[in-house]
């Protein structure tokens, strides 16, 4: 008995370590503890426990080692060492000429954190300010550090760090976060630098881990804010607890100082791992070579960040630094509409409706006269003779949901006869595929964007996806019935045993890119074909696909892009996965698809930049005067982040092809920052919207230049904004407003078409419109959806207030615009259809939206 009563007596003590004789200097509050020991060293962190679920745990593996860079001279900017991929090839091949001179900046000492030479140390001295505060100072032959920790009062997870520098020595610097605690490689959960990589184990491979994001690089890489959407690394280990470092956002690069260009800038280094390599949540300052790092003797180097230390899981730490630290709820209180998306919508229908301006051409390809938009953009072979369309779902929509004529006889019949061309039906390894995304008009010819090659995802968008989102607008059409069988039969052709599918296929039938996995939504091809066709065995093999996609990439946080001119490097197709699992699960009911939805939107999160904080501090651009928040990178994603996309130089882009999916990510998780950065990319954008036409650009380094080489994007901005705007009608009417949804669009992500079938207001049948010049709002801020009944006796006029105050507005409405019948009465109605008022017949009303909320007026005909 009393052996038993010894046993419980030591396992007590030893699952309560913290309760050892108390510490040299101890931090502590109702969350944490952290205490150190002086040892010869200096003092080490002894300890450092949290607690969980209302019991104390401790950590494992504490240090508090601190380290600090030195060089005598500036570091080199680049590196002419070759680096290879898994196959062995040469990495990125010559071909990828935007990407050569990239990748030697990318891999030089600097950014793989061996430039200069660091000196490792424990502080000597020690003082303890009270129980939430400790002063630490260390003398090397470079100088004197000082460090302050603190806990903060207002988060009691997070731990508050000072440093200072006192320069002994000329040379340049870069002082680093101290090692808090290490994470073995055996317990590591999850670990991501936001906007760089996400996953669950580590990848030796240098451009799988570095260049793709396909696992956690091995090296202390460091990574500079160019492309990190979130100055914070966040490490989640097995033992139940996540710790982040967040930079004070004040370090932070600014994009645009002033009055010009400076996103790439490199002010904070971020990383995953110590200089050792061991895994820990590190941040650097300045960065070695780079801003404020040349110092002299007497001068000074200080910096802020803090530790966030929890029970809480990867994604519930990134939202306390994106809302308490980075302060994003500040930066969206700030967006203001100078022109509504709706507005947008109907000058970019004017727009499209001008062959000149939208740059539209027909050609004569193999006896059919084919149309698509002029592209400028690089095209491998182009001859400034390159064509494309980019969104036929929205194509089709804006015919029907308008009824233009214009469209309908001298758009569409040219634009299907492209797509009709672009799929090759001749017998073959090839029968069915997409024989390239670009026209050629002088070589005659239909060429990939980057090389020659044939892609199963593109034969998924080009053939599967946009010929099912035009079947949904005429599904009587037996040719394309029988186009999409020859697309969707060649996709279980070449579908693996594991269900997987190439990366591409060159001109020899031979399969290419084998150093890369196809971390892309492939499967979503087979799903339209079951939709469309009502085949089974097509849903059983776009399940197979999408269970070997969800066990292989979902899960491990592995993707890969769709852009061949930047060799695939992951980018929107990341939040396209979301849309297509969720519609994956509508279709099964499988709840693992629904998961695999919500995971892929969470890691998409953190393609959405955060940083720097909005303000209304006056800037330039071009020669015009605007506040900061306009120009403001904050909620905006990117075309492909990470080392090697093209946010490296332009920045985000404008195009936010996600932002309809986050607001039903948000309907369906309740999660706020789904919502909020849906909003922060559509609301307020007007710096970046071309006055004359109303299209966006899509580079946010382009600011207002427009459409530019792609005019075809107008297509797809209307896709979008029709998109987020219906799923804004369908979360704030609580589902009483809802319109059935078509297939993704092809590339830029996960927007769906509407108006091919009826959709219902509050249980009657009704048709989506869109009838530019009909309504007039005086309010930019209100937004508007139009819909009339399947009877023809009622019309909605459906407002959307996008402010977090109730907003008045004057309404005009031109009947003749909007009927060609005589309006009987004019009712309002909340977001649950009740009546609110009853109005008279006239052309002008004022009505009061609530605070992003909804409400309808009900003009009875």
């Amino acid at each position: 008995m009393k052996s038993l009563i010894l046993i419980f007596i030591l396992a007590v003590l030893g699952s309560c370590s913290y309760l050892k004789s108390k510490p040299d200097v101890l931090l502590e509050n109702e969350h944490l503890k952290i205490g150190w020991e002086l040892g010869q060293e200096g003092y080490r962190i002894s300890e450092v426990v949290i607690k969980v679920e209302g019991k104390w745990q401790q950590l494992s593996n504490p240090s508090g080692e601190y380290s600090l860079i030195r060089s005598e001279t500036k570091p080199e900017k680049q590196s002419e060492k070759i680096f290879h991929t898994i196959v062995g090839q040469s990495y990125p091949e010559v071909i990828y000429s935007h990407q050569v001179e990239h990748w030697k900046r990318e891999v030089g000492p600097v950014s793989l954190n061996v430039a200069g030479d660091e000196l490792y140390f424990f502080p000597d001295q020690a003082k303890q300010l009270g129980k939430d505060k400790v002063s630490f100072s260390k003398k090397t032959d470079w100088g004197i550090v000082s460090i302050t920790w603190s806990l903060d009062p207002k988060f009691p997870q997070d731990i508050l760090i000072e440093e200072k520098l006192e320069v002994a020595k000329d040379g340049f610097y870069s002082l680093s976060s101290p090692t808090l605690v290490t994470i073995p490689e055996a317990e590591l959960e999850w670990a991501t630098v936001p906007g760089y990589f996400h996953g669950n184990k580590l990848e030796e491979n240098l451009v799988l881990s570095y260049a793709y994001g396909n696992g956690v690089p091995t090296q202390p890489i460091v990574f500079s804010e160019k492309t990190a959407t979130t100055l914070s690394p966040i490490l989640s280990s097995k033992k139940g607890f996540t710790l982040a470092v967040i930079s004070n956002p004040e370090l932070g690069r600014n994009p645009w100082e002033k009055d010009q260009y400076s996103h790439k800038d490199w002010k904070v280094g971020l990383s995953h791992m110590n200089r050792k390599a061991e895994l820990t949540p590190s941040i650097y300052y300045p960065v070695l070579g780079e801003f404020e790092s040349e110092k002299k003797t007497g001068e000074s180097i200080s910096f802020g960040y803090r530790f966030s230390l929890s029970s809480q899981d990867w994604f519930e730490t990134l939202n306390h630094a994106v809302y308490d630290v980075f302060e994003f709820e500040k930066g969206l209180s700030l967006r203001k509409n100078r022109q509504s998306l709706t507005e947008r919508v109907n000058e970019m229908y004017g727009y499209l409706l001008d062959p000149v301006t939208s740059l539209w051409r027909v050609e004569e390809f193999e006896g059919k006269k084919i149309g698509a938009q002029a592209y400028y953009g690089g095209v491998v072979g182009s001859d400034k003779d390159a064509m494309k369309n980019a969104d036929y779902g929205a194509m089709w929509m804006l015919a029907n949901a308008t009824g233009s004529p214009y469209l309908k006889e001298k758009v569409l019949p040219f634009a299907l006869n492209f797509k009709l061309t672009q799929q090759q039906t001749s017998e073959g390894f090839f029968q069915g595929a997409a024989i390239g995304q670009y026209y050629l008009s002088k070589s005659k010819i239909f060429v990939e964007e980057w090389g020659k090659m044939v892609e199963p995802i593109a034969l998924t968008y080009y053939i599967m996806l946009d010929i099912g989102n035009i079947l949904l607008f005429e599904p009587e059409n037996e040719e394309l019935k029988n186009r999409l069988k020859l697309g969707a039969e060649l996709l279980l052709d070449w579908q693996k045993e594991d269900g997987s599918w190439a990366v591409a296929y060159d001109r020899e039938e031979q399969e290419i890119f084998q150093d890369l996995k196809d971390f892309r939504p492939t499967f979503y091809g087979l799903l339209v074909a079951y939709r469309i066709l009502k085949d089974p065995k097509y849903l059983d093999a776009a399940v197979r696909g999408a269970d070997w996609y969800l066990e292989n990439g979902v899960k491990n946080g592995s993707f890969l892009g769709v852009c061949g001119d930047a060799r695939y490097v992951p980018d929107f197709a990341t939040g396209q996965t979301a849309q297509a699992y969720l519609d994956l699960f509508d279709l099964t009911g499988e709840s693992k698809y629904k998961d695999a939805a919500i995971q892929a939107a969470k890691i998409y999160t953190t393609s959405v930049y955060t940083h720097p904080i909005p303000s209304r501090e006056i800037k330039t651009v071009n020669g015009k005067q605007v506040e900061d928040w306009e120009i403001s990178q904050v909620g905006l994603s990117f075309e492909h982040g990470g080392t090697m996309g093209s946010a490296n130089s332009a920045g985000p882009i404008l195009l936010a092809s996600h932002a309809g999916m986050f607001i039903r990510m948000h309907q369906l998780t309740g999660e706020p920052i789904f919502a909020d950065m849906a909003r922060a990319a559509a609301i307020g954008r007007h710096a970046f919207v071309d006055e004359k036409t109303s299209v966006a650009t899509y580079y946010w380094r382009k600011m207002d230049m427009g459409a530019g080489p792609y005019p075809h994007h107008a297509w797809w901005q209307i896709g979008w904004i029709t998109d987020y705007l219906m799923a804004e009608t369908e979360l704030r009417s609580q589902g009483e407003i809802i319109f059935p949804r078509g297939f993704i669009t092809p590339k830029v992500g996960p927007h769906q078409s509407y108006g091919f079938e009826a959709g219902s207001v509050f249980g009657e049948k009704a048709n989506l419109k869109i009838i530019p010049g009909a309504v007039s709002i005086s309010n930019p801020s209100i937004e508007y959806v139009i819909a009339s009944s399947e009877k023809g006796d009622k019309i909605w006029v459906i407002l959307l207030n996008q402010e977090k105050e109730s907003l008045n507005s004057e309404l005009k409405i031109d009947f003749a615009a909007l009927t060609q019948r005589r309006i009987s009465g004019v009712n309002v109605l909340d977001n649950r259809g009740n009546l609110i008022e009853q109005k008279n017949t006239s052309n002008e009303l004022t009505i009061s939206v609530p605070q992003m909320g909804i409400m309808l007026v009900q003009f009875d005909v």
